[in-house]
């Protein structure tokens, strides 16, 4: 049967095509732009679903009305579209690390039902993941079912485990649809203070890990003037695209994927999605390959760049929870912050805001506030970065670190924050005044 035939005799409908899945199997979904809407919405019509559990992560259409009996819904890491869920019960919270997702759900399910949203079919019969091969590439190769939803507009990307062939389908259906995008992220003078703070760490040649959100994006504004730099990422930001047009990113000193980008997913603007279709520069990596400590431990010169919520006097990170309650999730943050320290030359580092809430709340604080987890060790932590400058905090007692944070909070913040330091023995008294 040749391949286009085999192709022809997959095609039904999304009603169809959800009934192949069983009672009690787990359905995983890729990220965001790879979620495949119109099998998402006909999930509800095969009356025989009970038990099922489906995962997603960063999901860009709303999340299922039907009760946790039926499809039980579990996040990956909290965002906008399940965040109120988690908070009332309706969804679940998978906690990981982003590059043991694949290994997790194996434990849930070492046989699940793969549900995606991919590029055209090429000549020898091969479907890409396009922007989202991150946990679902190393789940293909066991999986129950392969239920795919071919979109005319989502890029046909290269890499690992990043294609599919049309034998290994179980069923598919063709639905051209506009990709899920971010808005170009409005920077405001703390981030651009931000920005420029971790531009200056960062030197011609070195290997750049950039994380999620308007802070550590901020620094690609100001990397223009940068040369050679590479890219060894989670995310891939719609930036990359404006430093490739300049010239400042050739990826020459990676040792690994050398003169390649390597991302595991992608989310941006249609800009970002027509530059990397077809783009032998481009390398999507599953997540527990570009993740893995292994391979961050050989990029000297490595970068890594993310954000954090608040941060106390030993340098802990608490990136997921706001006031009590879970706003986020790990996702790889504490991946690159072990890995860049088994780098040569490594660099990691942490922006925050120095406040919240308009200036009432510091975001340095003695102690993490209660009901707040440790995203990343203080042992991981080089610099910590606000608006109003940067803490390097390798190689540092707990009283030189208590220093260097209170130094970078907000001067309306400093004396208060100086005076707990005193009197919980993280500073002497006699240095008190000196804050």
């Amino acid at each position: 049967m040749s391949i286009k035939t085999l192709y022809q005799s997959k095609i039904t409908t999304a009603e169809e095509a959800v009934r192949f899945i069983e009672p009690g199997e787990v359905i995983v979904f890729p990220i965001n732009p790879g979620e495949p809407p119109a099998l998402l919405a006909a999930l509800p019509t095969n009356q025989k679903l009970t038990g099922n559990s489906l995962y997603r992560m960063l999901p860009g259409y709303p999340l299922l009305e039907t009760g946790p009996e039926i499809i039980k819904q579990v996040s990956i890491f909290l965002s906008g579209q399940d965040r109120k869920a988690f908070s009332e019960g309706f969804s679940d919270l998978l906690p990981n690390h982003f590059s043991d997702i694949p290994a997790l759900i194996k434990i849930a399910s070492p046989a699940p039902v793969i549900m995606a949203a991919v590029s055209p079919m090429d000549e020898n019969g091969y479907f890409s993941l396009g922007t989202s091969v991150s946990y679902v590439g190393d789940l293909l190769k066991d999986a129950k079912s392969i239920i795919l939803e071919v979109n005319q507009k989502i890029p046909y990307t290269y890499g690992e485990q990043n294609q599919i062939h049309i034998s290994q389908v179980t069923t598919l259906i063709e639905n051209d649809f506009d990709l899920p995008t971010l808005p170009e992220p409005i920077l405001n003078d703390k981030d651009t203070k931000i920005g420029q703070t971790i531009a200056e760490l960062i030197q011609n040649g070195d290997t750049l890990q950039i994380g999620f959100g308007s802070m550590p994006n901020a620094v690609m504004e100001y990397l223009k003037d940068h040369r050679d730099l590479g890219i060894y990422t989670e995310m891939l930001p719609d930036k990359v695209v404006d430093l490739y047009e300049k010239g400042v990113i050739t990826n020459a000193n990676k040792k690994i994927y050398n003169g390649k980008t390597t991302a595991t997913f992608a989310l941006g603007s249609k800009r970002l999605y027509d530059f990397m279709n077809k783009n032998e520069d481009i390398l999507m990596l599953p997540c527990q390959v570009s993740n893995d400590l292994r391979n961050i431990a050989q990029l000297d010169n490595l970068v890594s760049v993310n954000s954090t919520v608040e941060v106390d006097f030993f340098g802990q990170c608490n990136s997921e929870v706001i006031g009590g309650k879970y706003y986020s999730s790990t996702g790889g943050q504490a991946d690159f912050a072990k890995g860049v320290r088994m780098t040569e030359n490594g660099r990691g580092i942490i922006c925050l805001y120095s406040t919240a809430k308009n200036d009432s709340i510091s975001k340095i604080v003695p102690m993490l506030s209660e009901g707040s987890v440790v995203s990343t060790s203080k042992n991981d932590v080089d610099y910590i970065v606000t608006e109003f400058g940067k803490a390097e905090l390798r190689g540092k007692t707990v009283q030189g670190r208590t220093e260097a944070l209170i130094k970078i909070a907000h001067p309306k913040f400093r004396e208060q924050l100086a005076f707990e330091a005193t009197k919980r023995g993280f500073l002497p008294k006699k240095n008190f005044f000196m804050i």
